[in-house]
């Protein structure tokens, strides 16, 4: 994800958690530059809403890359290498 500097990344950490569903932010920052932060993003929650979440981070001048990774159902599946890898 890309963001400006501001607002501070514990700031958007706090603000991303208190959006409806989301139980828990993990922010890492990757990359900075003169105007932008390139942070990667990890949230937990039993109901998120991505068009929610993704507003939430609009509303701060970020932008979301991709999302790489996605678990839903009832039980949590663990990524297992396949023949494929």
């Amino acid at each position: 994800m890309l963001k400006p500097h501001e607002p501070t990344i514990p700031y958007f950490a706090k603000f991303l958690s208190g959006v409806s569903g989301v139980e828990g932010v993990n922010i890492t920052l990757m990359e900075i530059d003169k105007e932008t932060e390139n942070i990667k993003v990890t949230m937990q929650g039993n109901d998120l809403n991505f068009e929610e979440i993704s507003q939430a981070i609009e509303q701060y001048g970020g932008s979301i890359h991709s999302v790489d990774e996605v678990v839903a159902g009832k039980t949590m599946v663990e990524e297992v290498t396949t023949p494929q890898d």
